[in-house]
């Protein structure tokens, strides 16, 4: 899976939690970017980023990233086996 795949399955996700159809996600995207993006929510975004990669996140991993891009690039780390 490619980086723009992941951007898609990322804007799905977001879509359907925010319940937003206008979202677009760029590596830049923050918390500061979406008003509704609380603690609650950033916990949905990473339950069903998990479900849909098929992945697992560590608390650490997490507390490392500042944005979508970062984000993209854990979810294809840990899609390559890192």
């Amino acid at each position: 899976m490619d980086q723009a795949d992941i951007y898609t399955g990322l804007q799905d996700i977001f879509r359907d939690i925010f319940d937003d159809d206008e979202i677009t996600l760029t590596a830049a995207t923050s918390a500061a970017d979406i008003p509704e993006w609380d603690s609650f929510n950033h916990v949905n975004i990473i339950v069903a980023s998990e479900m849909r990669f098929g992945v697992k996140f560590r608390a650490a991993e997490l507390d490392e990233l500042k944005n979508v891009g970062d984000f993209v690039q854990l979810v294809q780390q840990k899609l390559n086996g890192g």
